[in-house]
């Protein structure tokens, strides 16, 4: 009952700005509910004494008729087909009724304080989307210098184990050049 005097009230003052924005200025605001009166009143004065407007009035009913999509499906679809669509999904109607069911039971936890609370929380989750973004990004940077040291650390590893080995062999040949050499006596 409130909803409908909350809406009542909306509704004239929606009429009421209407009528102020069409107000010319100079006489005041115009009712737009009198002047609409009056060219409804003209109409049917029109209508009354025209018998091809009320012909035109009576098909524009019935073109609203035919412009129904259930119109069409009344007309194409006879009864004995639609019983055998009925039919052909009696397997699935029961299925489709428990989950309508489960639905049903399930309505409470939807208008739950804690479901219809889920707006207010949409820009704590916002802020907490852009962080978990930021601290992705610091992450992957952190990823790539960590990876780039690695590079580096398995490079000067590599480079230090051949120059040991060149320096292993130096020291091997030098060591069998001076166990050939003959001693001078």
């Amino acid at each position: 009952m409130a909803a409908g005097v909350v809406g009542l009230w909306r509704l004239q003052w929606r009429l009421e700005e209407l009528e102020q924005r069409v107000g010319d200025g100079t006489c005041g605001p115009r009712k737009v509910v009198d002047e609409l009166v009056k060219v409804q009143v003209t109409l049917s004065n029109i209508v009354g004494k025209r018998e091809r407007i009320k012909i035109l009035f009576k098909k524009i009913e019935d073109v609203t008729k035919y412009l129904d999509p259930q119109y069409i499906d009344r007309m194409a679809v006879p009864d004995a087909m639609k019983l055998q669509f009925i039919l052909a999904e009696k397997q699935v109607i029961p299925s489709q009724a428990a989950l309508l069911e489960q639905v049903k039971n399930l309505q409470p936890i939807l208008e739950s304080a804690s479901i219809q609370a889920v707006p207010d929380h949409a820009a704590k989750l916002q802020q907490l989307s852009q962080i978990h973004i930021q601290q992705q990004e610091r992450h992957q940077d952190l990823t790539d210098s960590v990876k780039t040291l690695l590079e580096d650390y398995n490079k000067m590893t590599m480079h230090l184990s051949k120059q040991f080995i060149q320096w292993n062999e130096i020291l091997t040949w030098l060591e069998m050049a001076k166990e050939t050499k003959p001693v001078a006596e």
